[in-house]
Formats: C-alpha cells, structure tokens, sequence
C-alpha cells in the first residue's frame, strides 16, 4: 500500500460524532483521513425547485447521490443525511444538554448511563466554543414578528409549563456578539473549506432542507474547516463497505468510491485516485457513520471480528419522536367563529425558535417529553393553502357568475384584480397553522439486523413506548388549545425519526454494550465508535449536542492515554 494511504486515524462519516472526532484528532498533529459517503453541499447548492428535488435522495444503487436517506422499517420510518456534514446539513440547529437526572436511567430496564452530566458538561462547552449557539433574538426588531415563537411560549406559561428559547447554532449576526441583522455577510476569521460567502439568517423556514444562506453553523462550515485547514484529508463520495484488521496491528478499510458523481466537487473534497474500489490502513479507525451506517458495516464485517458483542444492533430508539399539526389556530380558542386568526406564519424565522419540556411529574407516562414549534418553507405553505381554494372558488361563484354575465352583456370591467384576490381565498389554512414537534423518553428497545439478503432491518415493537407517545399527544392538543387550535398526528401508517440513536450503546461490560465508556470496542484495540449510536437510551430533547458532546469526550480519551 503506498505510503499516502495510511494515517494515524481513518474516520469513517462527518456528521456530528465524527466532525467532531475528526477536528480534535487533527488539531492535535494525527494523520487524519475522513471518508464520507455523500457529497459536499455548499451554501447555494440546496435543492428548491421539484426538479432538484427528486434528484436530492439517496439511492446509489438506483443512481442517485443526493442528500436526504429515507429509511422504511416495520413499525418505524427513519430519516438521515448523506452529505459531508452529515445530519448537521438537515437538522433544526437546537442544542439542549440533556438534563441530569435523564442519565440515570437509559429505559427499558438497563440502568443508568456509563457516564453523567457531569462528566459531559466540560465536552458541551467546548462544543459550544466552536458552534457558537445563541437563542433565537426575538426582542430584536428584524426578528420579533413570528407568530409561532410567541404562540407556543404563551401555551406553555398558561398551562404553567417551563418553556425557553434554546440555544441554536445559526449565526443571526455577522460577528459573534454583534447586532443581529438578516442578510448580512457573515464575518468568518477562517475561510469556509467551500470558499463561498455566507450571509446571516433571513428567516425563510429552510433550515430542514439545507440552507442555502450559509446561516446555520453545519459541521462543514465549522468543525470540518477546521479539521482541513490542520491537515485533516476530507474525501467524499467515498462510502466505506469493509473493515479488517490489518498485519501490523492496525485497521484496514475498503470503500467505493461514487465515481460518477463526483463532477463538480472539488479536488480538496475527493480521493486523489479515481478507482472505483479503494483500500486505505490506519492504526486506528473511528466509525461515525451514524446508527444505520455504523451498525450496518459492523453487522456485514461481522466475520473478521471474532469478539464483537453480542449487542450489536440492539437498544435502537427513535428517541420519542412524533410530528403532528396544530390547525386552524384563533384567538378565542377552535371553532370561534366570532374571533379573529391567530396566524402562526411557520414559514417566518428559523424552522425551531420555542421548546417546552414536560417533566416527568406533569407526564401521564412518568418520563418527561418536549415539544417545539416547527417551521417549513413557504412553498409547504403552498400545500396548505390548496385545501382551502375550493371552498374560495364556491364561495365566489356568483361574482363569476356576474362577471361572465356582464361580458356577454357588452359591459367589461378590465381589473380582474379584486376578483383574483378572492379566489386565492383568506389563507387562514396556511397561515394559522404550523408543525408541532415532538421528542422525549421512548424505550429503546428495537433491534438492526441483516436479512438473508444482507439488507439491513429492523425489529421494533413500539408497545413499551405507547405510554410516551399517549402523553406526547396529550401534551401536544393541550399546547394546541392553549393556542385556540387544534392538534392531530402526521399521517402516517408508521412513527417517524428524525434523531435514530443506538445500536452500538456504550456499557461497563461486552455483554451489554459494544464499546466501553471511552468509545473503543471490546475485544478490538484501534477500533472505535463515536456517533449516536453509542447512545444506550434516548436523550429527550434533541441528541445532536450530546453527540458531539460525547464524541468530544471520546478524543480526549484518545489523546490522553496515547491510543492514538
């Protein structure tokens, strides 16, 4: 093997485990290679239009490269990214620690966690140092009117229920510290490894998508510039498929490389080699793909990893979520005719700016949950709105009816412009509405595996956690009609995540767990895991803080007792 393909550490995904893992590696003087599967997104390069869109799914066997990787299990739907940055290109910027007393137990009848808040809390600051979370500005002028920050936070103080502003990892002003301004060029004192300008946040509800302004802090944009400018390599499109250990007591890892779709990502983001099927070494190797990532290469290498724990796989958790709607929100409460809307605008500010925990006593189920407002782009709004221009159309017929009248009269009134307003209807429908989402402490009892045909699956069995979602849903109508709304469950015939976590959880011992508290893997020096997929239970609020926390955690270990 030449000599340019061996490192001091192979990271195998650059999402919030290996982002982090990588940048610390790096800027402590370690060969670091990081492989990932899916391509780079620059600010600008997010898809917008239904053209764009269908080419944005990941599908290699089917040709297609693009970032959003949608999971359809029994009983549980999932969706993760793919994409230099991983699930950070995707997710709603919230960072919330978990709190405390939620380290004690992992559910399901585990016991506690190998760690406590205590020993993370150093690790969320450091994390925060470089993602530079702030709360969304709503006493600012340019950022006050959003009608679902303040709609929420009124339904949770009447209901007597703690609700904040949490921390979010987008920049809404152009210095840190400075005055929050929407548009304005984003200071950045080290260039973005895409080198393209980024501007701060302008409030369009895309945060979900891709942001296209360069406003969130992704993990591109911080960590993994920072991991590149230390020397870091960062190649894309390279998507790891096997691991051995290697002759001289370190790791062996072969990956494909997308060949044909790498037009257009630059040299500094690609292999230096363009063969299809590559094989680099490392004396040690992180894998940080993510739950059905990481899970999936361990199951299939499973032969050459004769003491791996019997646990893998197991202690899977969608970490509680639930998605639903709040509808046709008034301020005299649902069905008050007499009142005016109360318009919750969900295309207007960051896709989360409000979120509200409901402790464990005030749950029906006894373990705490929260729920946050959601946003979208405005062209969901779009969607909506198509409901009610029927009933627009019907209620307008006799102005048509009028107008056809009078042009077959002779008598033509030119404007049609009073007449085109009322056909689009009030957009009450659109405008009164917004996501409510959903998360807390299911139990995490699923399990990932391969089929005969070496497809990964899954088996869960949601009945342990029914008692969460009942008091998920409770909390969420109850919020709803604080708001003088109403509340039902997406429709779907499945739960869907967004936050997947274990199925590598960390333990005190090999039987229950497939890596100690320090990241590595029993029974395989050099091999380690740092992803949410070490997580032994669900986190409650939103897991990537406490991924990144951990990650962090698990470098330093790394570094100190001089594994790597």
């Amino acid at each position: 093997m030449d000599a340019a393909d061996r490192f001091d550490v192979v990271v195998v995904g650059s999402g919030f485990g290996g982002a982090v893992t990588a940048c610390r590696l790096a800027e402590a003087g370690r060969r670091v290679l990081v492989l990932e599967r899916g391509r780079p997104w620059a600010p600008g390069s997010f898809p917008r239009t239904p053209h764009d869109f269908q080419k944005a799914f990941w599908d290699p066997v089917a040709g297609r490269h693009g970032l959003f990787d949608v999971w359809a299990f029994h009983g549980l739907n999932a969706v993760t990214a793919s994409g230099l940055g991983g699930g950070s290109l995707i997710y709603a910027n919230v960072m919330l620690r978990k709190p405390a007393e939620g380290f004690a137990d992992a559910g399901g009848g585990a016991g506690p966690w190998p760690l406590t808040r205590e020993d993370l809390d150093p690790h969320y600051d450091r994390v925060a140092a470089v993602q530079q979370p702030v709360p969304y500005p709503l006493e600012h002028p340019a950022y006050a009117a959003t009608g679902k920050a303040t709609a929420l936070a009124e339904a949770a103080a009447a209901m007597g229920l703690e609700a904040c502003r949490p921390p979010l990892a987008v920049r809404f002003a152009a210095t840190e510290g400075g005055e929050p301004r929407p548009r304005a060029p984003i200071h950045e004192p080290l260039p973005n490894l895409h080198g393209v300008p980024r501007s701060t946040c302008r409030l369009c509800g895309e945060c979900d998508i891709g942001c296209n302004d360069g406003a969130k802090q992704t993990l591109d944009l911080t960590y993994l510039t920072r991991a590149q400018a230390a020397g870091a390599q960062l190649r894309t499109l390279c998507d790891a498929q096997t691991l051995e250990p290697g002759d001289d007591g370190g790791w062996r890892v072969g990956y494909r490389q997308h060949v044909g779709a790498l037009d257009g990502v630059p040299a500094g983001l690609r292999d230096p080699q363009a063969d299809p099927r590559r094989v680099v070494a490392a004396r040690h190797v992180v894998l940080a793909a993510g739950t059905m990532g990481t899970v999936r290469l361990l199951l299939r290498n499973r032969t050459v990893l004769p003491h791996l724990s019997p646990a893998v796989g197991h202690r899977v958790s969608g970490n509680g979520d639930q998605l639903g709607f709040v509808r046709g929100a008034r301020r005299g409460g649902p069905g008050d005719e007499e009142r005016p809307w109360r318009y919750l605008d969900p295309s207007h500010g960051p896709v989360i700016t409000t979120s509200v925990r409901v402790p464990a006593e005030r749950s029906s189920c006894g373990r705490e949950h929260y729920v946050q407002d959601g946003g979208a782009p405005a062209f969901t709004e779009w969607l909506w709105h198509a409901l009610e221009v029927p009933e627009a159309v019907w209620g307008e017929r006799h102005q048509l009816t009028r107008r056809l009248r009078d042009r077959m009269s002779g008598h033509h009134d030119a404007n049609l412009s009073d007449e085109l307003a009322r056909l689009l209807g009030s957009g009450h429908m659109s405008a009164a509405m917004m996501p409510l989402l959903g998360m807390g402490l299911d139990v995490a009892d699923g399990r990932l595996y391969l089929d005969q045909d070496g497809r990964l699956e899954l088996e869960w069995e949601d009945e342990q956690a029914d008692g969460h979602y009942a008091a998920l849903a409770a909390s969420s109508q109850a919020l709803a009609a604080a708001m003088g709304a109403t509340w039902s469950r997406a429709p779907a015939r499945h739960l869907t995540t967004v936050h997947p976590v274990g199925g590598c959880a960390m333990a005190e011992d090999p039987a229950h767990g497939v890596v100690d508290p320090g990241g590595n893997v029993w029974g395989h020096p050099g091999l380690h895991v740092a992803d949410g997929s070490v997580l032994p239970g669900p986190v409650g609020p939103n897991p990537s803080f406490t991924i990144a926390a951990v990650a962090d955690r698990f470098a330093d270990a790394m570094l100190q007792d001089g594994r790597a």
